[in-house]
Protein backbone atom coordinates (compact mmCIF):
# COMPACT_ATOMS: atom_id res chain seq x y z
CA UNK A 1 0.00 0.00 0.00
CA UNK A 2 1.39 3.20 -0.87
CA UNK A 3 2.04 5.89 2.02
CA UNK A 4 4.06 8.70 2.01
CA UNK A 5 5.96 11.11 3.97
CA UNK A 6 2.79 13.26 5.36
CA UNK A 7 0.77 10.12 6.90
CA UNK A 8 0.35 10.07 10.34
CA UNK A 9 -2.03 8.19 13.04
CA UNK A 10 -5.64 9.52 13.62
CA UNK A 11 -5.75 11.40 16.33
CA UNK A 12 -9.34 11.64 18.24
CA UNK A 13 -8.17 15.07 19.99
CA UNK A 14 -8.01 16.67 17.01
CA UNK A 15 -12.34 16.48 16.65
CA UNK A 16 -12.01 19.11 19.39
CA UNK A 17 -9.64 21.64 18.50
CA UNK A 18 -9.50 25.46 18.17
CA UNK A 19 -9.28 27.03 15.06
CA UNK A 20 -7.93 30.53 14.42
CA UNK A 21 -9.69 32.02 12.05
CA UNK A 22 -8.90 35.89 11.35
CA UNK A 23 -8.44 36.04 15.11
CA UNK A 24 -11.28 34.10 16.10
CA UNK A 25 -10.84 30.96 17.71
CA UNK A 26 -13.41 28.59 16.23
CA UNK A 27 -14.84 24.97 17.15
CA UNK A 28 -13.36 23.04 14.26
CA UNK A 29 -17.27 21.77 12.57
CA UNK A 30 -17.23 25.82 12.89
CA UNK A 31 -14.64 26.63 11.16
CA UNK A 32 -15.33 28.13 7.55
CA UNK A 33 -14.24 30.95 5.06
CA UNK A 34 -16.59 32.25 2.44
CA UNK A 35 -17.00 30.55 -0.75
CA UNK A 36 -15.81 34.39 -2.16
CA UNK A 37 -12.24 33.85 -0.68
CA UNK A 38 -9.32 34.39 -2.76
CA UNK A 39 -7.86 31.31 -2.02
CA UNK A 40 -11.08 28.86 -2.04
CA UNK A 41 -11.59 30.78 -5.60
CA UNK A 42 -9.06 30.80 -6.98
CA UNK A 43 -5.74 30.00 -5.05
CA UNK A 44 -4.50 33.61 -4.38
CA UNK A 45 -2.86 33.39 -1.18
CA UNK A 46 0.48 31.67 0.54
CA UNK A 47 0.97 29.64 3.13
CA UNK A 48 3.34 27.20 5.91
CA UNK A 49 3.74 24.45 6.96
CA UNK A 50 5.10 24.90 10.98
CA UNK A 51 6.19 22.24 13.65
CA UNK A 52 6.03 22.85 17.80
CA UNK A 53 8.72 21.39 19.32
CA UNK A 54 9.42 21.68 22.99
CA UNK A 55 6.44 24.27 23.14
CA UNK A 56 8.19 26.56 20.18
CA UNK A 57 7.80 26.58 16.77
CA UNK A 58 11.00 25.25 14.84
CA UNK A 59 12.72 27.42 12.37
CA UNK A 60 10.06 30.23 12.74
CA UNK A 61 12.19 33.32 11.48
CA UNK A 62 13.06 31.47 8.10
CA UNK A 63 8.84 30.24 7.78
CA UNK A 64 7.97 33.87 8.24
CA UNK A 65 11.09 35.44 5.92
CA UNK A 66 9.16 32.93 2.84
CA UNK A 67 5.73 34.15 3.76
CA UNK A 68 6.24 37.38 3.99
CA UNK A 69 8.42 37.07 0.47
CA UNK A 70 5.73 35.22 -1.15
CA UNK A 71 3.19 37.58 0.07
CA UNK A 72 5.59 40.73 -1.56
CA UNK A 73 6.02 38.95 -4.22
CA UNK A 74 1.86 38.63 -5.14
CA UNK A 75 1.90 42.14 -4.17
CA UNK A 76 -0.38 41.01 -1.19
CA UNK A 77 -1.33 42.26 2.25
CA UNK A 78 -0.77 40.32 5.01
CA UNK A 79 -2.49 43.15 7.23
CA UNK A 80 -0.23 41.88 10.56
CA UNK A 81 3.14 42.88 11.52
CA UNK A 82 5.33 39.37 11.88
CA UNK A 83 5.69 39.70 15.39
CA UNK A 84 1.82 40.19 15.32
CA UNK A 85 1.42 37.28 13.44
CA UNK A 86 3.91 35.18 15.30
CA UNK A 87 1.39 36.23 18.79
CA UNK A 88 -1.51 34.54 16.98
CA UNK A 89 0.46 31.88 16.42
CA UNK A 90 1.59 31.42 19.57
CA UNK A 91 -1.80 32.34 20.85
CA UNK A 92 -3.94 29.51 19.07
CA UNK A 93 -1.29 27.20 20.06
CA UNK A 94 -2.00 28.20 24.01
CA UNK A 95 -6.00 28.09 23.08
CA UNK A 96 -5.82 24.53 22.47
CA UNK A 97 -3.11 24.10 25.41
CA UNK A 98 -0.40 22.15 22.79
CA UNK A 99 2.41 23.99 24.03
CA UNK A 100 3.48 21.07 26.16
CA UNK A 101 2.28 18.16 23.63
CA UNK A 102 4.58 16.63 21.44
CA UNK A 103 3.86 15.99 17.12
CA UNK A 104 1.73 19.20 16.54
CA UNK A 105 1.61 20.67 13.12
CA UNK A 106 0.20 24.25 12.06
CA UNK A 107 -0.91 24.72 8.66
CA UNK A 108 -0.89 28.31 8.34
CA UNK A 109 -2.83 30.04 5.06
CA UNK A 110 -2.85 33.30 3.84
CA UNK A 111 -4.87 34.80 1.45
CA UNK A 112 -5.97 37.67 -0.53
CA UNK A 113 -8.98 38.18 0.90
CA UNK A 114 -12.70 38.22 0.00
CA UNK A 115 -13.83 39.20 -3.95
CA UNK A 116 -17.13 40.60 -4.36
CA UNK A 117 -17.49 38.51 -7.52
CA UNK A 118 -15.81 35.20 -9.17
CA UNK A 119 -13.13 37.00 -10.86
CA UNK A 120 -9.27 37.06 -10.68
CA UNK A 121 -8.30 40.97 -10.73
CA UNK A 122 -7.29 41.45 -7.25
CA UNK A 123 -9.12 44.83 -7.60
CA UNK A 124 -12.25 42.96 -6.84
CA UNK A 125 -11.10 41.97 -3.31
CA UNK A 126 -13.30 43.55 -0.58
CA UNK A 127 -12.00 42.44 2.54
CA UNK A 128 -8.30 42.33 4.19
CA UNK A 129 -6.60 39.34 4.08
CA UNK A 130 -7.75 35.60 5.50
CA UNK A 131 -5.41 34.23 8.27
CA UNK A 132 -6.38 30.66 9.14
CA UNK A 133 -4.29 28.59 11.22
CA UNK A 134 -5.13 24.91 12.06
CA UNK A 135 -2.72 23.37 14.66
CA UNK A 136 -3.11 19.58 15.20
CA UNK A 137 -2.18 16.69 16.50
CA UNK A 138 -0.07 15.03 13.90
CA UNK A 139 3.50 13.56 14.19
CA UNK A 140 5.32 11.66 11.00
CA UNK A 141 4.89 7.53 11.57
CA UNK A 142 8.34 6.37 12.61
CA UNK A 143 8.20 3.50 10.33
CA UNK A 144 8.16 6.21 7.44
CA UNK A 145 11.58 7.68 9.37
CA UNK A 146 12.91 4.35 9.47
CA UNK A 147 11.78 2.22 6.07
CA UNK A 148 11.19 5.18 4.24
CA UNK A 149 9.59 5.95 0.62
CA UNK A 150 9.28 4.79 -2.47
CA UNK A 151 9.21 7.13 -5.40
CA UNK A 152 7.86 7.53 -9.19
CA UNK A 153 9.75 9.71 -11.69
CA UNK A 154 6.35 11.60 -13.32
CA UNK A 155 5.84 13.08 -16.64
CA UNK A 156 4.82 16.46 -15.12
CA UNK A 157 7.54 19.14 -14.74
CA UNK A 158 8.34 21.54 -12.49
CA UNK A 159 7.77 24.98 -14.60
CA UNK A 160 9.57 27.89 -15.75
CA UNK A 161 9.57 30.82 -13.32
CA UNK A 162 8.15 33.23 -15.96
CA UNK A 163 5.13 30.51 -16.23
CA UNK A 164 4.69 30.08 -12.53
CA UNK A 165 7.46 30.79 -10.32
CA UNK A 166 8.03 27.41 -8.05
CA UNK A 167 9.77 29.69 -5.54
CA UNK A 168 6.24 30.70 -4.73
CA UNK A 169 4.74 28.58 -1.33
CA UNK A 170 1.59 29.70 -2.94
CA UNK A 171 -2.32 28.01 -2.66
CA UNK A 172 -1.97 27.12 -6.72
CA UNK A 173 -0.86 23.58 -5.94
CA UNK A 174 -2.05 21.73 -8.97
CA UNK A 175 1.12 20.24 -10.72
CA UNK A 176 2.12 19.31 -7.44
CA UNK A 177 -0.81 17.59 -6.76
CA UNK A 178 -1.05 16.01 -10.41
CA UNK A 179 2.34 14.46 -10.05
CA UNK A 180 0.72 13.08 -7.01
CA UNK A 181 -1.62 11.19 -8.26
CA UNK A 182 0.44 10.03 -11.29
CA UNK A 183 2.68 8.57 -8.79
CA UNK A 184 0.29 6.94 -6.82
CA UNK A 185 -1.40 5.53 -9.35
CA UNK A 186 1.69 3.94 -10.74
CA UNK A 187 2.05 2.68 -7.13
CA UNK A 188 4.77 4.74 -5.64
CA UNK A 189 4.60 6.81 -2.29
CA UNK A 190 5.13 9.98 -3.81
CA UNK A 191 6.74 11.65 -7.12
CA UNK A 192 9.83 13.00 -8.13
CA UNK A 193 9.51 15.26 -10.48
CA UNK A 194 12.36 16.81 -13.08
CA UNK A 195 12.73 20.03 -14.21
CA UNK A 196 12.18 21.82 -17.86
CA UNK A 197 15.87 20.79 -18.96
CA UNK A 198 15.29 16.80 -17.87
CA UNK A 199 17.22 17.30 -14.56
CA UNK A 200 16.12 15.93 -10.87
CA UNK A 201 14.43 18.75 -9.31
CA UNK A 202 12.03 17.72 -6.12
CA UNK A 203 9.51 15.78 -5.35
CA UNK A 204 5.58 16.98 -5.55
CA UNK A 205 5.73 17.65 -1.47
CA UNK A 206 9.12 17.30 -0.45
CA UNK A 207 12.53 18.01 -1.69
CA UNK A 208 14.79 15.58 -2.92
CA UNK A 209 18.64 14.25 -2.07
CA UNK A 210 21.12 11.55 -3.13
CA UNK A 211 24.06 10.26 -1.86
CA UNK A 212 27.17 9.37 -3.96
CA UNK A 213 30.36 8.36 -2.94
CA UNK A 214 30.07 9.94 0.33
CA UNK A 215 28.39 12.64 -1.18
CA UNK A 216 25.54 14.85 -0.68
CA UNK A 217 23.84 15.60 -4.02
CA UNK A 218 20.33 18.16 -4.19
CA UNK A 219 19.12 20.00 -7.57
CA UNK A 220 20.20 23.86 -8.10
CA UNK A 221 16.64 24.96 -6.63
CA UNK A 222 16.15 26.55 -9.50
CA UNK A 223 12.98 25.09 -10.26
CA UNK A 224 11.87 24.10 -6.33
CA UNK A 225 10.80 26.19 -3.53
CA UNK A 226 13.32 27.05 -1.09
CA UNK A 227 12.73 24.43 1.23
CA UNK A 228 13.92 25.20 5.25
CA UNK A 229 14.74 22.36 6.25
CA UNK A 230 16.25 21.27 2.68
CA UNK A 231 18.37 24.69 3.64
CA UNK A 232 19.29 23.44 6.83
CA UNK A 233 20.20 19.76 5.75
CA UNK A 234 22.87 21.73 3.21
CA UNK A 235 23.85 23.46 6.45
CA UNK A 236 24.38 20.92 8.42
CA UNK A 237 26.92 19.11 5.99
CA UNK A 238 28.84 22.10 5.59
CA UNK A 239 29.06 22.35 9.23
CA UNK A 240 30.04 18.33 9.72
CA UNK A 241 32.46 18.53 6.58
CA UNK A 242 30.47 16.45 4.35
CA UNK A 243 30.37 17.47 1.23
CA UNK A 244 27.39 18.27 -0.20
CA UNK A 245 26.45 20.22 -3.99
CA UNK A 246 23.33 21.96 -5.20
CA UNK A 247 23.94 20.91 -9.00
CA UNK A 248 22.35 19.30 -12.12
CA UNK A 249 21.92 15.77 -12.16
CA UNK A 250 20.09 13.31 -14.00
CA UNK A 251 17.93 10.21 -13.29
CA UNK A 252 20.74 8.04 -14.28
CA UNK A 253 23.28 9.45 -11.30
CA UNK A 254 20.00 8.92 -9.52
CA UNK A 255 19.94 4.75 -9.97
CA UNK A 256 23.29 4.93 -9.50
CA UNK A 257 23.43 6.52 -6.55
CA UNK A 258 24.13 4.64 -2.86
CA UNK A 259 20.98 6.21 -0.97
CA UNK A 260 18.58 8.96 -1.11
CA UNK A 261 16.42 11.02 1.04
CA UNK A 262 13.83 13.46 0.93
CA UNK A 263 13.11 16.25 3.11
CA UNK A 264 10.46 18.25 4.45
CA UNK A 265 8.87 20.11 7.59
CA UNK A 266 6.50 17.53 8.60
CA UNK A 267 9.05 14.81 9.05
CA UNK A 268 12.54 15.77 8.59
CA UNK A 269 14.81 13.61 7.15
CA UNK A 270 13.27 10.39 5.30
CA UNK A 271 15.04 7.56 3.27
CA UNK A 272 13.41 6.95 -0.09
CA UNK A 273 14.87 3.15 -0.18
CA UNK A 274 13.17 2.69 -3.96
CA UNK A 275 13.02 5.09 -7.30
CA UNK A 276 11.33 3.93 -10.47
CA UNK A 277 11.22 0.39 -9.43
CA UNK A 278 15.25 0.08 -8.54
CA UNK A 279 15.79 -0.74 -4.96
CA UNK A 280 18.84 2.08 -3.46
CA UNK A 281 18.63 0.50 0.08
CA UNK A 282 16.42 -1.67 2.68
CA UNK A 283 15.36 1.06 4.77
CA UNK A 284 17.60 3.83 5.74
CA UNK A 285 21.30 3.88 4.97
CA UNK A 286 24.44 5.12 7.01
CA UNK A 287 24.43 8.81 5.63
CA UNK A 288 20.82 8.63 6.08
CA UNK A 289 20.41 7.85 9.67
CA UNK A 290 23.43 10.32 10.44
CA UNK A 291 21.52 13.42 8.93
CA UNK A 292 18.62 12.35 10.66
CA UNK A 293 20.25 12.30 14.37
CA UNK A 294 22.37 15.57 13.36
CA UNK A 295 18.79 17.37 11.66
CA UNK A 296 16.59 16.30 15.44
CA UNK A 297 20.09 17.93 17.19
CA UNK A 298 20.10 21.27 14.97
CA UNK A 299 15.81 21.56 15.62
CA UNK A 300 16.60 21.17 19.79
CA UNK A 301 19.18 24.40 19.29
CA UNK A 302 17.17 26.71 16.91
CA UNK A 303 13.71 26.30 19.90
CA UNK A 304 16.37 26.44 22.81
CA UNK A 305 17.91 29.17 21.54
Amino acid sequence: MAHGTHDFAPDPRNQSILINVNGTLVPRPEATVSVFDSGFMLGDGVWEGLRVHKGRIAFLNAHLDRLYEGAKAIAMDIGLTREELAERLYATIDANAMRGEAGVHIRLMVTRGIRSTPYQDPRVVISPATIVIIPEYKAPLPATVEKGIRLFTVHVRRGDPAVQDQKLNSHSKLNCITACIQATQAGADEALMLDPHGFVATCNSTHFFIVRKGEVWTSTGDYCLGGITRANVIRICREEGIPVFEKNFSLTDVYGADEAFVTGTFAGVVPATEIDGRELTEGRGAMVERLQGLYRALVDRDVAG
